[in-house]
């Protein structure tokens, strides 16, 4: 059982984590939900389309202009406490890699520390364990954050991720996160090249495998394009595809910008793989 925030999600139940993004430079949107009301909007659009999970975030992942710990918080905590008030049982997630941030929006009302960049600040663990809050362990290959990969190699790509999520797992809870709000992340494009997110996908059964429910970010990231040779405007159909292959090797909250979309790949699986029924069954029976 998946806990976070006042929500229980069962083994085979799909989670949809809905992106809203406070940066005025996102590479997906370009800050189209940088501005509070546009923002709000996106949020009450995906919680009605599906979305069980608000994740925020206040910086850009790849390069750009500084954003320091300040005016990360000053983008997200009081977003964080609005979504709060106007969408109670809403799980709120928020993108961050600083202990500072963490602690100021779990006093916000944050669910979810998102650490997408593996733990290298070990203070934020110890923020969810001090709030009893769920925490994100993604590989990110030892990278820093907002660095692109450069010429990055692993003996065996899927190995390194288990070593690395287990581990950050298990310190968490160690720490005292809830072992039910503890998620693992193979972390696509982050610290990885096309052919490392191409193989974690195809191995994310075992990631699986070790019982850890498994997110992935996989909404029009780079090993899409790539693997496609398309732009990003162009890249929801192979995201969409690749939701599709995660979903049936057992991943279970899927990070997004389409909600709607996914939704549908996501209960579509869940049918042909008997966890789900059909919303409607006329046919051969009337």
């Amino acid at each position: 059982m998946l806990r976070l925030g006042t929500r229980e999600f069962g083994t085979h139940e799909p989670v949809i984590m809905a992106i809203v993004n406070r940066t005025p430079d996102s590479f997906y949107d370009q800050g189209a939900t940088f501005q509070d009301e546009p923002a709000l909007a996106r949020v009450e659009q995906a919680v009605a389309e599906g979305a069980a999970i608000i994740d925020i975030g206040g910086v850009k992942a790849g390069p750009g202009e500084e954003v320091t710990a300040e005016e990360e918080a000053r983008r997200t905590v009081g977003f964080v406490a609005e979504v709060r008030r106007r969408f109670p049982d809403v799980v709120i997630s928020v993108d961050t890699w600083r202990h500072e941030v963490g602690e100021a929006v779990c006093r916000a009302g944050a669910d979810l520390l998102n650490d997408a960049w593996g733990g290298v600040d070990p203070r934020l663990a110890e923020v969810a364990a001090r709030y009893r809050v769920g925490l994100v362990c993604t590989h990110a290959g030892g990278a820093q954050p907002r660095t692109r990969p450069h010429r990055v190699t692993y003996d065996d790509v899927m190995a390194d991720i288990l070593q690395v999520t287990l581990g950050l797992a298990e310190r968490a809870v160690a720490l005292g996160v809830p072992r039910e709000s503890v998620l693992i992340d193979p972390g696509h494009d982050f610290g990885k090249n096309t052919r490392h997110s191409l193989e974690a996908t195809r191995r994310l059964d075992e990631m699986v495998a070790t019982g850890w429910p498994v997110l992935v970010s996989l909404s029009n990231k780079d090993f899409v394009g790539e693997t496609l040779d398309k732009p990003v405007k162009e890249r929801v159909l192979g995201t969409l595809a690749t939701t599709a292959v995660s979903a049936w090797l057992g991943a279970q909250v899927y990070r997004v910008h389409e909600v709607a979309e996914t939704r549908q790949v996501l209960d579509m699986v869940a049918s042909i793989a008997g966890h789900r029924p059909p919303a409607v069954a006329r046919r051969g029976l009337a």
